[in-house]
């Protein structure tokens, strides 16, 4: 399905995860593919977004849904090269992106349509690529995890990556007093620039006396979370009575000591939500990447690239992450 003189005629690769472990089990493999099928579309990447829940599949912290060797990667952007059996929606030479479990540390890949949006003229392919997992994760926490409301109070950890730096913007845009944490007078930097009202440097200072401290002792409404171990304790201790902890990552580990009890202490709501929950459902996922690019289109939302690298890098860029020497996005470049 793709025209032999072109320049992208090279033999369609991967780089797979042979098994659960080190940025050395990643290796460049090439890869043969079908005909798209009914309801598929065949895709060429030209950008692919790489984020931290890639490395908790490479590691093994999330079970591999397979028993071989998996192509990491979690969002991308693409042109249509061919369409399969009943696909109208989309036809080639459309530019779409998506974001998916798995699959997209690939020059090409056959995927189902259902889970493609298109891109509009105005944003890039690295944008699109940049924003499906973290743009459209902002979307479901500030909507349906925990709909915050203007002049509500919030505390967003890692404000300094792809999530946060998003979040900061959208938060600063419906009138909410966010607090951020950050490593580093740098970090803290950035994330002032991106819309927190507070930036707490948790490795100078104890983000919980400071949040309470900014808040008057009465604590935040909400705590976005996605570092796990290292912050559960003091998310909790951050909420104001009946507040909601949501929990939607764990870049230094799993809180492996959390009990319900622990909820008592101020009638709290703790929730573990999951992107590809959300974007399983075709309505949601459309409506919410119309949201998403609107917000960029309108300015309200800058997406970040702050690390281009080729393909076939990833594992420094994996390197990079997981030493958070990062921000913003990262892009691979097939």
């Amino acid at each position: 399905w793709d025209n032999n003189t072109t320049p992208e005629a090279h033999m369609p690769y991967a780089m797979v995860a042979r098994r659960p472990g080190g940025i050395g089990e990643l290796h460049k493999t090439d890869i043969e593919l079908p005909e798209p099928g009914p309801g598929e579309v065949a895709l060429r990447h030209t950008a692919i977004g790489v984020n931290f829940i890639d490395v908790y599949f490479r590691t093994g912290l999330y079970p591999w849904p397979v028993d071989r060797g998996l192509i990491l990667g979690c969002e991308a952007a693409g042109v249509v090269k061919a369409t399969g059996e009943g696909v109208h929606e989309f036809k080639p030479g459309d530019r779409v992106a998506y974001t998916l479990r798995n699959g997209a540390y690939a020059t090409h890949r056959i995927i189902a349509a259902r889970h493609l949006v298109a891109i509009p003229p105005s944003i890039s392919d690295k944008i699109a690529a940049g924003c499906m997992l973290k743009g459209l994760t902002a979307h479901y926490l500030l909507h349906r995890s925990f709909k915050v409301l203007p002049r509500q109070t919030v505390l967003f950890h890692a404000a300094a990556g792809g999530v946060g730096l998003i979040a900061g913007q959208w938060l600063a845009a419906k009138g909410v007093n966010a607090i951020g944490t950050a490593g580093g007078p740098d970090k803290c930097a950035l994330a002032r620039e991106n819309g927190y009202s507070h930036v707490i440097d948790y490795k100078s200072s104890d983000f919980v006396g400071e949040v309470m401290e900014i808040t008057n002792g009465e604590g935040v409404h909400a705590v976005y979370d996605s570092i796990g171990k290292d912050t559960y304790p003091g998310s909790l201790q951050c909420l104001r009575t009946f507040g909601t902890l949501v929990c939607f990552g764990q870049s230094s580990g799993p809180a492996l000591d959390f009990k319900l009890s622990d909820l008592a202490a101020g009638s709290y709501t703790v929730t573990r939500p999951s992107l590809f929950h959300f974007a399983d459902d075709r309505q949601w996922l459309t409506k919410a990447a119309e949201e998403l690019f609107a917000m960029i289109d309108d300015g309200h939302v800058r997406i970040p690239i702050n690390q281009v690298l080729p393909l076939e890098d990833v594992g420094h860029a994996h390197e990079l992450l997981e030493s958070r020497q990062t921000t913003g996005c990262t892009i691979l470049i097939p």
